[in-house]
């Protein structure tokens, strides 16, 4: 079969895939940007991570369906936000209400700089990484890119992350993935893993849920 007809048929059991979720279907009846909202709500429903008062990053945020669902749970009875939600992404984002975007990539210092300034000294409660690598196909490659930013994330809250905060990334399952558990478990005094409804069962992505941050070096000896 040639390679275009083969991509025209998977083009279109994708979109009849999409069109026909019953998450899809959820997201755009309840004002939501991805699907990808129900995974959080989820995990948040059972761990109870997203409390009204606490400071959370979203880490590769766009389109914004998790600032949208943190910015739900981070209110007060009347409304208002009772926290901080900053989000970065490389790609751009329409606004959220009260949810602070920076644009850059979270590895370059001038974004850095700027989360530094938008944090105004302090770091975060939680944060969150919906991460996900440009998906090849290739299984082995796959596999070392989304390791890669996993790292990436695990580093950039080691700086972020209050003692005592909260880590939740998604992981796809492979090459790397069982050592990467054991960096997490260096750092965090619980983890576990959790693969929510609207995480499709085919699907080697996962969770992970990294609580209860030891701090860095410095600070655990201050």
């Amino acid at each position: 079969m040639p390679v275009a007809s083969r991509k025209h048929r998977s083009n279109r059991a994708w979109i009849q895939r999409h069109v026909t979720d019953p998450f899809v279907k959820r997201a755009t009846a309840q004002g939501y940007r991805a699907r990808s909202a129900f995974k959080l709500i989820e995990i948040d429903d059972k761990d109870r991570l997203l409390k009204p008062g606490i400071t959370v990053l979203d880490l590769g945020a766009a389109p914004g369906s998790w600032s949208q669902v943190a910015r739900q749970r981070l209110a007060g009875a009347d409304g208002r936000l009772r926290g901080r939600i900053i989000a970065l992404d490389v790609l751009p984002m329409d606004p959220v209400a009260d949810v602070v975007f920076l644009q850059g990539d979270f590895r370059e210092q001038e974004t850095a700089d700027r989360l530094v300034a938008a944090l105004g000294g302090d770091k975060a409660d939680l944060i969150l990484s919906d991460l996900s690598p440009n998906l090849s196909g290739i299984a082995v490659a796959d596999a070392a890119r989304g390791l890669h930013l996993l790292e990436l994330a695990l580093e950039f809250a080691l700086l972020q992350l209050k003692p005592g905060g909260t880590l939740l990334v998604k992981a796809f399952q492979g090459s790397g993935f069982s050592q990467f558990v054991a960096q997490l478990k260096k750092h965090f005094s619980s983890v576990d893993a959790r693969k929510p409804a609207a995480s499709r069962a085919e699907s080697a992505e996962t969770y992970l849920l990294a609580r209860r941050f030891k701090g860095s070096p410095g600070e655990v000896d201050a």
